[in-house]
């Protein structure tokens, strides 16, 4: 215990001493930060100094490696890391699919000639990454994906299409699924998985508008796309069981952004902002939301953002301990998402008339960032595979239910 209580004092004098001031108490989403790349573009000096100090320290990302880039630390100390920076409220110094998902993967998979050419580079945040996994006719049933790619000596030629692939025209690499083996029988067992540099003749992506009006999401076209055979992750017709392993990053992924609470501890942590806006709109009594029925469904979503997130937490810790993530990745997907309509009907329900705004005189940015959210939502439970995917994987896969 002691030694753990040294190293504390020794990163909260280090994050003291080196975090911007301008970022502290800033922190917000889980993936509101630097996605790095070639094409980003940082949105304070402070931003650009808070990533290369982290990174240099290897603390973004702290359980990886020192070989890899990464800091080296236990899971306890990485645990000790994340705390310190909540306590400051410091925003993640980057985040994005390199850190959450295709590099614990590499770990996990990948050659050493793969881990030495792309886990450092993540850390740094010099190449960002996106998710080649979704197709026009694969979605939910990813198993029927249709992306060929046939061998040509040490070259694989790959013809198709990706739906869904977020950041895709912003991103320098992309992970995907693609089908080697074209038996109709094969389905998973004809599938790889494969890394594609986005610089490659033949590689095209097209942003397409939401709902929102924004456009995270890509369609990319794969047209004679030669990739080397080297950049197989695990492998030939064997895809599946590393498509399975980064599906459970990326549940937690979600799971962490949309429904844990974005200031998780020890005990409950009020929710401020819907907490803030009820007492706004909806007045107080006694310092608490006037609203009783109101107040009830704060705490209610409180309760559950804190449970979510030290159930996370504890998959988390057990993965850094060693034990492979397992099918019950899909609780956090599922139960994640819903949490989080579940909040933001709640806050258009406390802001009233000042939700239903696009624009325009009368709304200001918070209530069009509300919005905007609320619209966003509605696809969460979407998005990274269906409710109803996930609830059948839980049924069959954690419970052991019947088909």
């Amino acid at each position: 215990m002691t030694s753990q209580n040294n190293f504390r004092e020794e990163v909260r004098a280090w994050l003291n001493e080196n975090a911007p001031d301008a970022l502290k108490g800033t922190s917000a989403g889980m993936l509101d930060g630097v996605w790095g790349g070639r094409r980003w573009q940082f949105r304070s000096a402070a931003e650009k100094q808070w990533l290369e100090r982290m990174a240099g320290r290897g603390w973004t990302a702290p359980s990886w490696p020192k070989e890899y880039g990464g800091g080296g630390l236990l899971p306890e100390q990485a645990q000790i890391l994340s705390e310190e920076m909540k306590s400051f409220r410091l925003p993640p110094p980057l985040v994005g699919f390199g850190l959450a998902m295709i590099g614990p993967v590499l770990l996990r998979f990948g050659t050493e000639e793969q881990k030495a050419r792309h886990l450092p580079a993540i850390c740094r945040g010099e190449i960002r990454w996106c998710q080649g996994y979704s197709e026009p006719g694969a979605g939910s049933d990813l198993a029927s994906l249709q992306t060929r790619a046939v061998r040509e000596g040490d070259h694989f030629i790959i013809n198709g299409t990706k739906l869904w692939t977020s950041g895709a025209d912003r991103s320098e690499w992309m992970f995907a699924l693609v089908r080697t083996d074209q038996s109709p029988s094969a389905r998973q067992k004809g599938i790889t998985f494969i890394l594609i540099d986005m610089s490659d003749p033949g590689v095209a992506a097209s942003p397409i508008r939401l709902i929102s009006g924004e456009s995270d999401f890509c369609e990319t076209y794969l047209t004679d796309v030669r990739v080397p055979v080297e950049n197989v992750v695990h492998e030939i017709g064997e895809g599946w069981t590393v498509a399975k392993a980064l599906l459970g990053h990326e549940r937690i992924m979600i799971a962490e952004e949309t429904g844990a609470h974005k200031n998780s501890g020890g005990a409950i942590p009020a929710d401020v902002e819907l907490t803030s806006l009820a007492k706004t709109h909806l007045g107080e009594i006694a310092g608490r939301i006037g609203d009783q029925v109101v107040r009830d469904q704060v705490a209610a979503i409180e309760m559950d953002s804190c449970a979510i997130s030290l159930t996370v937490q504890r998959t988390r810790d057990a993965e850094l301990a060693g034990q492979a993530m397992g099918p019950e990745s899909s609780i956090f997907k599922a139960y994640g998402t819903e949490l989080s309509q579940r909040r933001n009907e709640l806050k258009m329900h406390i802001l009233g008339p000042q939700s239903v705004g696009e624009g325009g005189p009368g709304f200001d940015a918070d209530d069009l960032e509300a919005t905007l959210a609320w619209l966003k939502s509605k696809a969460e439970t979407i998005g990274g595979g269906t409710t109803e995917i996930q609830l059948n994987v839980i049924a069959k896969r954690v419970l052991g239910l019947p088909d």
